[in-house]
């Protein structure tokens, strides 16, 4: 039940997907080599900026992985892996300033943000749920058409999820640059490789919203046409 034109569409953002993921590795490796000209590692440049913005309740903890960096709202930590928490480099003090970029927009009430963490409880069960009920939908779409209608609505929740990440994302990387060009972290030009490698960064959290948005418009048009 799977049409060419959806496995064609799927394929095409797989490939988008793995192209900008390679090139997010690849650079972040690259800016991994290049030491910023304050010598300050991942954990400093972490505790400085919240230091800088009041913040005084949130922990920075190291974490295993590679790019498994994240803020977790629920316990207040900044969790950096290894090579960012140690790090000396444009990539270890993008990455930490971008993760305290969420901390501040927690801080502050960042409207996105609260919208982001509300949704997590449905968004974690919609996820658990939603491929097997589409799955069970598309086959089953004759003699039972609602259980496609459930996976529907389930999956709209996971692309709403998707769409709202995007502002947090991009907000979190627009304070780190501002932060690390008031704060003499870094010179020009090492400035602009954070900024470069943060805009790799976004890039795959725009082609899986696009992706997730061509993927609900699929499974709408199908029961469009069951209708």
């Amino acid at each position: 039940m799977y049409y060419p034109g959806f496995i064609f569409l799927s394929i095409i953002f797989l490939v988008i997907g793995l192209i900008v993921g390679g090139m997010l590795k690849r650079r972040m490796a690259e800016y991994s080599q290049i030491p910023i000209e304050s010598g300050m590692s991942g954990k400093e440049v972490a505790e400085k900026m919240l230091r800088d913005y009041g913040i005084n309740d949130v922990q920075i903890t190291c974490v295993e992985g590679q790019l498994t960096d994240h803020y977790n709202p629920a316990n207040k930590t900044v969790n950096l892996s290894t090579d960012v928490y140690h790090g000396r480099s444009v990539a270890a003090a993008a990455i930490a300033s971008h993760e305290c970029g969420h901390a501040v927009q927690h801080a502050t009430a960042y409207t996105w943000l609260s919208m982001r963490s509300a949704m997590v409880p449905a968004v974690s069960f919609a996820s658990q749920w939603v491929q097997w009920i589409l799955f069970l939908g598309v086959i089953m779409i004759k003699a039972f058409p609602m259980l496609l209608v459930i996976g529907v609505c389930l999956f709209a929740v996971t692309t709403l999820f998707s769409v709202i990440t995007l502002p947090v994302e991009f907000d979190a990387s627009r304070r780190a640059l501002a932060w690390l060009d008031r704060a003499n972290i870094m010179g020009k030009e090492t400035h602009d490789k954070a900024a470069n490698g943060l805009k790799w960064a976004a890039s795959t959290y725009v082609i899986a919203a696009l992706a997730s948005i061509a993927t609900l418009l699929y499974y709408l048009s199908m029961l469009n046409r069951r209708n």
